[in-house]
């Protein structure tokens, strides 16, 4: 089944070579698009909640552009990727053996990883369970796990943010109601946590119509339910060693800046860039500044 939001996306840009495919990874059923030379120096773009890969449409021409070959998958539960039953597949632990096996697969060199949101914890959780795949590690508005699991226990703001969390845990009403009057609510995601003008009606109408697929909507809540049910095991290493960058929107509705701070102490080489002018949704708000803050970390060494 062909991706529609690939067709879109690549019409009139024959250059970059926008492509599709499947692969198995874990024993979970991956759907990926790709883009830029097939003998580039693979990067992996991890989305997050509630978007999928189309969620880095900004990201993957300049990067293609730029020689790297550009690998955007639809995580588990998303789009055209398989949608395991139960909560176990979306652990953190069942993920990063998702996100291992990928990595493999794109070759023996370590690859860097871009991840935001959930696809950013789910980084952050690949580079403190196998750090020897990953070479570089670029975060957007995602926190250390260990940092955001710590905050909703002491930092009441924090948790007032994060209410929406304990409301996904409900079986069935978030689904309904998400789903409800042409996914109204689902929309709203969207609309109420970015800056006016940042996601167009047409762009609204494929996120709808990826989480309107069957399954989608209850296993892409599955990431939120399994947070709390399932937590990990504790990881191998407690620190961050590839290299990484943290680049955060400061007017983020749902994780605040404090997190910041503490997340790059638990890296052994980390920086961070604030963004101003830009929320949760940086890679669309600020797609240039992004783009270019990527291409740089990309490029550096040590």
């Amino acid at each position: 089944m062909r991706d529609p939001a690939l067709e879109a996306e690549a019409e009139g840009r024959p250059d970059l070579a926008w492509r599709e495919r499947t692969t198995d990874a874990a024993g979970v059923r991956l759907h990926l698009v790709e883009a830029g030379p097939a003998g580039g120096a693979p990067v992996l773009l991890l989305h997050g909640f509630p978007e999928f890969w189309w969620g880095w449409r900004r990201q993957i021409p300049a990067l293609a552009e730029a020689g790297y070959r550009v690998v955007a998958p639809d995580l588990p539960g998303y789009n055209l990727s398989e949608k395991p039953r139960g909560l176990r597949p979306y652990g953190l632990d069942a993920l990063a053996a998702v996100l291992a096996a990928l990595l493999a697969e794109l070759g023996p060199r370590p690859v860097p990883v871009v991840g935001h949101d959930w696809g950013g914890a789910l980084a952050w959780w690949g580079a403190l369970t196998t750090p020897e795949r990953i070479d570089r590690l670029a975060i957007l508005n995602a926190p250390h796990p260990s940092v955001f699991r710590r905050a909703l226990w002491h930092d009441p703001a924090q948790r007032r943010r994060a209410r929406y969390m304990l409301y996904f845990q409900l079986p069935a009403l978030p689904e309904r109601k998400l789903r409800a009057a042409g996914f109204r609510a689902f929309r709203s995601i969207f609309r109420r946590s970015s800056r006016p003008g940042t996601f167009r009606e047409e762009d609204l109408d494929r996120y709808a119509e990826a989480a309107a697929r069957p399954g989608a909507l209850t296993a892409m809540l599955g990431w939120y339910r399994a947070a709390l049910r399932r937590p990990p095991t504790r990881p191998p290493h407690r620190e961050v060693e590839p290299p990484t960058l943290l680049l955060w929107g400061v007017d983020d509705v749902a994780l605040g800046e404090a997190l910041v701070a503490p997340s790059l102490a638990r890296c052994r080489r980390g920086g961070a860039a604030r963004i101003e002018g830009a929320g949760h949704w940086l890679q669309h708000e600020a797609a240039a500044e992004v783009n270019r803050r990527l291409l740089a970390f990309l490029a550096a060494t040590g």
